[in-house]
């Protein structure tokens, strides 16, 4: 899948280690969300994350992102397609900048990104959530994610 499909209104592409350095910028500022996930991004953890893939998955199936706007990096997306089945695509992890944060765009992303997916005849989009962040449980629910499985983590699905 073309990640620039994911979005109209910004510009959408594949992360680098190039932009290590604006994913750790906009990570760091993140404090709520390293409070209830630790530890603290590093440049080695987010090297790991761009590397890592659930069991059965190639790097066809993974769209590590970075949304973009004036060349601002906006939002970082980790999006697994066809996990765990052929129809769900799973965000890993989504992160927005924190002086985008509150303004509607991160909610405009994920909207973007739903319509991209069902056109591409996904049914689903699941996420995992930390039980104890209220701001990410507040967000992902806005968003019209709803709880359907309760473990160490909520996991919540959107249907598309």
């Amino acid at each position: 899948m073309d990640p620039a499909c994911l979005s109209r209104a910004f510009q959408v592409r594949h992360l680098t280690p190039c932009d290590t350095d604006a994913i750790l910028s906009l990570m760091q500022g993140n404090h709520i969300f390293f409070r209830h996930h630790p530890p603290a991004p590093t440049r080695e953890s987010i090297a790991e994350d761009m590397a890592a893939l659930p069991p059965g998955k190639t790097y066809a199936d993974k769209l590590y992102v970075g949304f973009f706007q004036g060349g601002f990096l906006l939002a970082v997306m980790d999006l697994i397609l066809r996990h765990p089945d052929g129809k769900t695509a799973f965000i890993g992890f989504f992160m927005m900048h924190p002086v985008c944060q509150g303004r509607g765009t991160g909610s405009a992303i994920i909207t973007e990104c739903a319509a991209a997916l069902r056109a591409q005849g996904f049914a689903r989009i699941r996420l995992g959530v930390d039980k104890g962040n209220p701001q990410s449980n507040a967000f992902w629910r806005k968003n019209g994610f709803a709880v359907v499985d309760e473990n160490l983590y909520f996991i919540m699905e959107r249907a598309l």
